[in-house]
């Protein structure tokens, strides 16, 4: 008989015992289970956590060597305590955090001072902030907080907007009370903060620990102060008292009230009132964040937000350059700099650097580093070569002054549709025509140095940094737009000419009132209850993840703005076919904020997509046409004839040498709209506007 037999009386489940009894696998899994029960899984390792001893580490713990990670020479040397038994043998442990903010920090400051020197000014010292900037204030308390660390997060925005933070020590309990559980006192303490809620004390023999938080107990070192001045407790005890409180342990929480109890009654308190302060300290003991730690990481918000408050450009500079491989933070922290004010150039070959740089307080040069496919090799090479030789002139110039190990095809395709090369070309079809010719002249002149012969193009080995002087450079027309985007998204992850939506972005705001930038305001205005909005908005498919076949996040974007918008069990079923890249959808659903992100997502419960809206649902095209401007009239109506005919009506707005005057055009000799008409009529000459009047589809099906 097995031991899991013999332990069926334990198991709580009648159905489990009949089934391990009848059952052969059910029995094999669980005395498969039974023999796994209680034993340690894995050694852990705490990522940060270094330990301290006065002497060799062996005369206090037991150690062990893990195996060195693929990459790593050494291995590693961890303690076989875990972290509680390392203190009980008198250890001290340190946790070490590594904050990008930091790296952050620096760069900006960097920055900063070679401007401020240039100008002749005195370096900026980060570390001499004053504490109390009134304009940084002011930013912390419009929630302006983007990339503000631990300031950054929407919840979080939301929170300093309530509280209106106007000194440090605020800055130091937002902090701290912004987590799960001390989230509670937030209410009570922007209430007493702005004078409408009373401030108690349970002693006014505490009240200098608790004003600076209005009277709540916030951090661990209030319940060890207030156990000291009311209890009797020396530092030590304190300490073990807001352990004791911690952890919740009832037979050290019993041993602990008797000692408060006495030490209170030494100071003239009752033990009635004695237990009530206590368990206030229990409560508030489970909530506590360490003070010190609260402070340091609210001096790192406050320098990052007197930055991004004092010098915008260069802290945003850095910020982008921190996060240029995330697409994603890229796009949100490129709407923020926008709304700033501050321009944001292209990459550009003879003026951007590896990371964006701020040229002056208005603007901020792209980072060729942020150009996927292009290293950091490649562009130190090209920026020491135009720092020694000056700008590059055109592709030639380029491609025969770098090292092509550095600079080859593929890094110089990235370029240009990224569109750092525009200043050396007539434009990006051109350049692309031109690599191949360039790449074999260059190759030439390579071969030609390397042997130390003449060069073909007339130039000795001596004049090894010159270029071939007669090789023709063809240009060609520009590429069309959509191919100009798809070159910027798939390097730079994002578009910057322009957006796939632009051409109908008027239609779009007619149709759902609002782009993807706005979603702040409509959350505010439209939510319920449940803290849902139930709102229709509009992007571009930029891409699709599906788990299963009940569910799919679908990425939008507008060029304004991103959102990601769930589709569940039914929707997905009814809609699913809509759900492919560069497709523009309108989504109707409920608006949330989302956690994690600290952005929105959506849940969609209705879409459609716009193509097929604008053939079913619009009622009429207006045009204006110039019809002075020779052939304008005879285009447009060759490219009419391609849409013929359609139900929407036609108004045509026509203007002559000498007068101006409307053509009304439905029934039978309406048009049919579809993707490429609108873009169509804007090109052609003489055209000067072109609208689309479309009907809401949800608001005729519920009509229905």
């Amino acid at each position: 008989e097995s031991e899991a037999a013999k332990k069926d009386s334990n198991l709580a489940s009648a159905e489990l015992i009949a089934r391990y009894q009848a059952e052969d696998e059910v029995r094999e899994l669980i005395d498969l289970a039974r023999k796994l029960e209680d034993l340690t899984r894995n050694a852990g390792k705490h990522a940060g956590g270094v330990v301290i001893a006065p002497g060799p580490l062996t005369d206090y713990s037991p150690l062990y060597a893990e195996h060195a990670a693929k990459g790593e020479h050494a291995r590693s040397v961890v303690t076989q305590f875990d972290k509680d038994d390392v203190e009980a043998v008198g250890l001290v442990k340190f946790d070490f955090l590594g904050l990008r903010t930091l790296t952050i920090i620096d760069w900006a400051v960097k920055a900063i001072n070679l401007d401020r020197i240039a100008n002749g000014e005195t370096p900026l010292d980060i570390t001499q902030l004053p504490l109390d900037d009134r304009a940084t204030y002011q930013l912390f308390s419009r929630g302006d907080t983007v990339a503000v660390f631990q300031f950054e997060s929407r919840g979080m925005r939301d929170l300093l907007n309530q509280a209106r933070p106007d000194r440090f020590e605020d800055l130091i309990a937002l902090v701290s009370l912004y987590r799960p559980g001390p989230m509670d006192l937030i209410p009570s303490f922007t209430a007493r903060k702005h004078g409408k809620e009373a401030i108690d004390y349970p002693d006014q023999r505490v009240e200098p620990i608790l004003r600076q938080t209005y009277g709540i107990m916030v951090y661990q070192e209030q319940v060890m102060q207030i156990g000291q001045i009311l209890g009797g407790y020396s530092l030590g005890g304190a300490d073990l008292l807001r352990r004791a409180m911690g952890k919740k342990k009832p037979e050290e929480m019993a041993k602990h009230r008797a000692m408060f109890r006495e030490g209170a009654g030494k100071n003239g308190i009752t033990d009635n009132k004695a237990d009530a302060i206590f368990d206030l300290m229990e409560k508030f003991a489970g909530y506590g964040f360490n003070k010190s730690h609260a402070a340091a990481y609210a001096l790192v918000a406050y320098q990052t937000g007197w930055l991004k408050t004092h010098y915008p450009a260069h802290f945003m500079a850095a910020v982008l350059s921190s996060d240029m491989d995330k697409t994603d933070k890229v796009v949100g922290f490129l709407e923020d700099t926008r709304k700033r004010g501050i321009a944001v150039h292209h990459p550009a070959i003879n003026s951007s650097n590896y990371m964006f740089a701020a040229t002056d307080a208005k603007t901020i040069h792209y980072g060729l580093g942020a150009a996927k496919g292009v290293g950091q090799g490649a562009v130190e090479s090209i920026v020491a070569e135009r720092n020694r030789g000056g700008a590059f002139s055109d592709l030639l110039d380029l491609c025969s002054r770098i090292d092509d190990a550095k600079l080859n095809k593929k890094v110089i395709e990235a370029l240009i549709k990224a569109g750092a090369l525009d200043p050396l070309g007539r434009n990006r079809a051109s350049l692309m025509t031109q690599l191949p010719e360039v790449m074999r002249a260059t190759e030439q002149l390579k071969r030609e140095r390397e042997s130390g012969q003449n060069s073909l193009f007339g130039l000795s080995s001596a004049a090894s940094s010159s270029k071939p002087a007669d090789v023709a450079l063809s240009t060609c027309a520009e590429w069309p737009m959509a191919q100009l985007l798809a070159g910027e998204r798939e390097t730079l992850g994002h578009y910057l000419s322009g957006h796939p939506i632009d051409p109908w972005r008027d239609e779009l705001q007619g149709l759902v009132g609002s782009d993807l930038s706005s979603l702040d305001a409509q959350f505010d205005q439209k939510r319920d209850r449940r803290g849902e909005a139930v709102v229709v908005v509009a992007g571009l498919v930029m891409a699709v993840r599906k788990r299963g076949e009940t569910q799919a996040f679908v990425q939008l974007e507008d060029g304004r703005g991103r959102l990601e918008v769930a589709f569940f069990n039914e929707a997905l079923n009814e809609f699913g076919a809509l759900l492919t890249r560069d497709r523009i959808l309108l989504v109707e659903g409920g608006l949330r904020e989302d956690e994690f992100s600290g952005g929105y997502s959506l849940r969609a419960k209705r879409c459609w997509d716009f193509d097929a809206v604008c053939a079913a649902h619009t009622r009429n095209v207006s045009l204006h046409i110039d019809s002075r401007i020779a052939g304008a009239l005879r285009a447009l109506e060759q490219r009419l004839d391609s849409n013929r005919p359609g139900k929407s009506a036609l108004r045509i707005a026509l203007q002559t040498a000498s007068a101006v005057g409307h053509i009304d055009i439905n029934g039978q000799h309406g048009v049919r709209v579809d993707a490429a008409l609108l873009g169509d009529l804007r090109a052609l000459q003489g055209v000067t506007a072109v609208m689309l009047t479309v009907d809401r589809p949800w608001a005729s099906a519920q009509s229905q």
